[in-house]
């Protein structure tokens, strides 16, 4: 076996592993869903800083210092994704905590979609037939649930429109994802000390209040956040960035796996009418490129 095989093999595993971990997550928020969301994510913040920092310095050495000398406009950049990330993080842990991991899973269903869109409006990328057709369809669908729950899936759309836009401005950003991670949380960690230490203040943490646990659980919340981040960067890494993508659906397709089976949430015609008009969307729009790049291929050959 050549050393290419072996590289893709281990960017199988890692992708694997990564979107598997990503799809599981809601078990872990589920476990601390006595806890406060802000909390969750105040954790999140403070125990990732470590892990990353650890990771990149045993990755990259002393070039690591060099790294993370980013120019003042890219960290003021950083500022705002690290919002939109932290606000993604909060809905998400929210949702589980509040018995709709379900939404999360369309969220992340409809965000490849969003993407194409964001394309568009601003970057002024050209969309196909397919394209528009797949874009169409997925809305369709959005559109039915909300009518036939009475109410919009707004936790869905916005799950979907905030990551959409942390991508998007992370794409114009030119930082790796790893150190533009580490970044964010550190930039966000001032309001997250403050708010642990006003709730140790008024005695509302449950860090420290409800037994061992639930801290060591607490505490593993930097590792769920950097480890399937690691492996993604391996997968990438290792393999086409192209072959990574249709990964990026095992991750939700695990969480609705669990919201409908193992949390046994409601499932109605409403859902399923939005679920296989978005997985027909998603099948569109992935055929195609997968189409168009082995045009690109023959061409090039």
């Amino acid at each position: 076996m050549n050393q290419s095989e072996n590289n893709y093999r281990l960017g199988i595993t890692a992708a694997l592993g990564a979107f598997s971990l990503w799809g599981l997550a809601p078990i872990y928020f589920k476990w601390v869903s006595a806890v406060p969301p802000l909390e969750v994510i105040a954790h999140r913040i403070l125990w990732a800083i470590p892990v990353l920092a650890g990771f990149l310095w045993l990755r990259d050495g002393n070039a690591f210092w060099r790294r993370m000398l980013l120019p003042r406009r890219s960290i003021m950049t950083l500022v705002v994704t690290g919002c939109l990330i932290a606000g993604n993080w909060w809905l998400f842990v929210w949702a589980v905590s509040n018995d709709q991991i379900l939404a999360t899973s369309l969220g992340y269903f409809i965000n490849p979609l969003i993407s194409v869109l964001l394309g568009f409006v601003f970057l002024h990328e050209k969309l196909t037939r397919i394209q528009v057709a797949a874009v169409a369809i997925a809305a369709a669908g959005t559109v039915y649930l909300g009518w036939f729950l009475g109410v919009a899936p707004w936790i869905s759309l916005t799950l979907a429109i905030s990551f959409g836009l942390y991508g998007l401005v992370r794409k114009k950003l030119n930082v790796g994802p790893m150190i533009g991670l580490l970044w964010e949380t550190l930039l966000l960690v001032i309001p997250a000390a403050i708010y642990m230490l006003w709730g140790h203040d008024q005695s509302n943490l449950a860090f420290g209040s409800f037994g061992l646990r639930l801290d060591v659980l607490l505490a593993l919340a930097g590792l769920v956040t950097v480890v399937p981040l690691v492996w993604f960067n391996v997968a990438a890494r290792s393999m086409p960035l192209s072959a990574v993508g249709f990964f990026q659906y095992l991750a939700p397709t695990i969480t609705f796996l669990l919201a409908v089976y193992a949390y046994h949430e409601p499932f109605t015609q409403g859902h399923a009418v939005a679920f296989v008009c978005i997985w027909f969307a998603l099948a569109m729009v992935s055929v195609e490129s997968l189409v168009r790049q082995r045009r690109t291929r023959r061409s090039l050959q």
